[in-house]
């Protein structure tokens, strides 16, 4: 398909998208008339679907140049295609791309110069410090978990301007993490494996929001559900609230399949793999893809074979075989025909960024240097204008 019919399918899916997210049409409608972002060339590091979309279109009526570009392995070259279509929008990357190709495209948005960070996974804020240009930019946002981690640990004390974590916020944790990532999750294994998920034994690695939400969407299509989580207060949760907790030990022979879901690298490794059932499948919904060994899969595999397109049986040398799941990466967003989480819930999410970077826009200078949670009275403002939106209101 060429770029144009490609733009043309983009932006016919961005229309619908758009139709349904309120609370960013408000929010763009405002932005118009006060354009917060004048002046202001964004960098931008987020997974590049319809939704994506309309937030970049929100921030560009703001005033915003936008220079970015999509996660490793979850760009929708449609959406990219019409994105480019947009004036003082460009985007980089393919859905192909290899890992080298992306951190070329990290790298193409840094040389743009930025002066803001619309951040996923703290790869545009390590890549300014790598650089040694901190001093470029006045602050940004961070969308994950595992960039907020990086942000406190790897890169603590070396990033001197306000960073928003936007997975900080309950409002988000509630409505996106927890309801959306676990529906989309449980719904995208059922359309990419084609399995039931009545009466399969899952086990869920970890239990932070969307390890809750995986689980409890699993067990309200009667999935049996076990949990693997090493804090001691989340595993208490998870046993209060119904599910068997343990060790990947303890389910690797018990498991039909295994999910991932805890911003750390190869909690899932190739010992437990080793002894689990001719058939299980492996699949991951944290932000980066190291949660599943898959290095070591590799070293150790005899053969593999796609089943289907991001469905793929590999060998093992006991004879048995695991089935994993788009390689490893999101498999909500990398695998096939990707949808992501609902629109709703990234109206919810994506209006969280754009007023994020509202406040960083208008008020660096008065905002704590490093990882800060979203404001409350951001939380609460979004909080009232959702209920409002569901007609939960008083």
């Amino acid at each position: 398909m060429n770029t144009d019919s490609l733009a043309a399918q983009g932006t016919a899916r961005v229309a619908w998208i758009r139709s349904r997210m309120a609370l960013l049409a408000a929010t763009r409608e405002e932005f118009s008339s006060s354009r917060p972002f004048a002046g202001h060339r964004i960098g931008m590091s987020l997974h590049v679907e319809p939704k994506t979309a309309v937030l970049v279109e929100t921030l560009a009526a703001g005033g915003a140049e936008v220079v970015g570009t999509g996660n490793f392995g979850s760009t929708q070259d449609d959406i990219v295609a019409h994105l480019n279509s947009l004036p003082n929008v460009t985007v980089f990357g393919a859905r192909d791309d290899s890992l080298e190709q992306h951190g070329d495209n990290l790298a193409k948005v840094l040389d743009a110069r930025p002066d803001m960070l619309l951040d996923n996974g703290g790869d545009l804020a390590a890549g300014l410090v790598e650089r040694g240009a901190m001093d470029t930019i006045i602050g940004g946002t961070e969308e994950t978990t595992s960039g907020g981690d990086r942000l406190r640990s790897e890169l603590a004390g070396r990033v001197p301007v306000p960073i928003i974590v936007i997975n900080d916020s309950l409002l988000k944790a509630i409505g996106e993490n927890k309801h959306a990532v676990g529906q989309s999750a449980v719904e995208s294994f059922m359309r990419i494996t084609n399995v039931m998920v009545p009466g399969r034994r899952f086990v869920v690695f970890g239990y932070g929001w969307v390890g809750r939400g995986v689980a409890q969407y699993l067990r309200a299509l009667n999935g049996k559900v076990a949990v693997v989580e090493v804090d001691e207060l989340k595993a208490f949760e998870a046993t209060l609230d119904g599910f068997r907790v343990g060790t990947a030990d303890d389910f690797a022979e018990w498991g039909d399949a295994f999910i991932t879901a805890t911003g750390r690298p190869n909690v899932l490794t190739y010992d437990v793999m080793e002894r689990m059932q001719d058939g299980a499948i492996l699949g991951n919904v944290g932000h980066f893809p190291w949660e599943i060994d898959v290095p070591a899969l590799r070293a150790h595999q005899t053969g593999s074979t796609e089943i289907i397109s991001a469905v793929e049986q590999v060998a093992l040398p006991s004879g048995r075989h695991v089935v994993l799941l788009a390689g490893g990466r999101m498999f909500n967003l990398a695998g096939t025909e990707p949808k992501g989480n609902s629109i709703e819930s990234m109206d919810l999410g994506f209006l969280l960024q754009a007023l994020s970077l509202e406040r960083v826009a208008t008020s660096a200078s008065i905002l704590q240097p490093g990882a800060q949670p979203v404001p409350d009275d951001i939380d609460r403002t979004i909080a009232r204008r959702i209920m409002a939106t569901l007609h939960a209101s008083s």
